[in-house]
């Protein structure tokens, strides 16, 4: 995989890891570099790189849900910007089929294949040092699975992990997630791979939107109705594609082996990720934080972003203590 800046030539995909060399965008944006990284399997990443790895102490990534783009973040980009300044060197992107990222084949869109994404990213932007993952959702998902690759495959150790709305698997087993137990998940699944690209919108709309405007509808605060949900942010063949993934991801056997600094935040009128899947890493995850906010649903970066923001900021401060340190984590968490 490689980086480049957008004025940039696209080079081949096929160019060694080792060759990779993320390339100086000459224009900046709102603090931040926008940079391309083609993926191992030559799938195009827009990322967002705010800082530099120069000054800062510590790197920081966003991984965002299902649906929605990096821009999910902006409440929290923007308020840890103010606090930490350039010390904190923060990361988002949009996952494949998602935001200005370019789609793929409908077979990848699984959460194993968005951690090899995050390396991908890990290794082309060149991090090193103090980590920290904060993932929402789906964004959650991948850092699990992240963490769930053979060490090697790993190219920097995460110290930092912050899980908000998320699960380590068994999704079909709770709340509206039960939708994905459906037959019609794999049917819908191999529809839209048999079928050619224009002609998916146009034929699967009455079965496909049925079924996603149901979990959408739930999504949290701020999505009136199906017409600004963010499940039009992305086609109908990535939704499809990652609704099976997401069928089929599970994590719970990564769970104890997570030695990251770990705060978990859930809400009570959350119904995609109900809070048994936060319970369920609270008691997994070693050392792990549990902090529950009863009326909030999905939606957190939103509904509660001064806590989210100041959870982030508790895994940065703890992941940059003594690495011998084994002490639970000390946070001011309170909004």
């Amino acid at each position: 995989m490689f980086a480049r800046s957008h004025s940039a030539a696209v080079s081949s995909p096929s160019l060694p890891a080792q060759e990779a060399r993320p390339q100086r965008l000459d224009a900046r944006r709102d603090g931040y570099a926008e940079r391309t990284i083609i993926t191992s399997d030559g799938v195009r990443l827009e990322v967002r790189d705010y800082g530099s790895a120069g000054s800062a102490t510590h790197t920081l990534v966003l991984l965002h849900g299902l649906s929605l783009t990096q821009a999910s973040w902006a409440l929290q980009i923007r308020e840890l910007r103010r606090r930490w300044g350039n010390s904190v060197r923060i990361i988002t992107y949009d996952h494949r089929g998602h935001g200005d990222s370019t789609g793929a084949a409908m077979q990848t869109y699984q959460i194993d294949r968005l951690a090899a994404d995050l390396a991908d990213v890990l290794t082309a932007l060149h991090v090193k040092g103090p980590l920290t993952l904060a993932g929402h959702s789906m964004g959650g998902m991948t850092a699990l699975a992240y963490f769930g690759r053979p060490a090697e495959d790993r190219p920097v150790e995460p110290q930092g992990l912050v899980l908000i709305a998320t699960a380590a698997g068994r999704l079909a087993e709770r709340g509206i997630g039960r939708l994905l137990a459906s037959r019609a998940t794999e049917g819908l699944f191999g529809l839209v791979s048999r079928m050619p690209r224009r002609a998916v919108d146009r034929s699967i709309e009455g079965l496909a939107r049925p079924m996603l405007n149901g979990i959408v509808k739930y999504y949290g605060h701020g999505i009136a109705d199906a017409t600004t949900s963010p499940v039009h942010t992305i086609s109908l063949t990535t939704a499809a594609g990652f609704l099976l993934g997401l069928k089929r991801y599970d994590q719970y056997h990564t769970l104890n082996s997570i030695a990251a600094k770990t705060i978990i935040i859930s809400g009570g009128a959350d119904v995609l990720t109900p809070v048994a899947h936060a319970n369920d890493l609270a008691a997994a995850i070693p050392d792990a934080v549990h902090v529950h906010q009863p009326t909030a649903g999905h939606m957190l970066l939103h509904e509660e972003s001064e806590l989210v923001t100041n959870a982030i900021g508790a895994a940065i401060g703890s992941a940059d203590q003594s690495a011998g340190e084994s002490q639970p984590m000390a946070m001011e968490l309170a909004v």
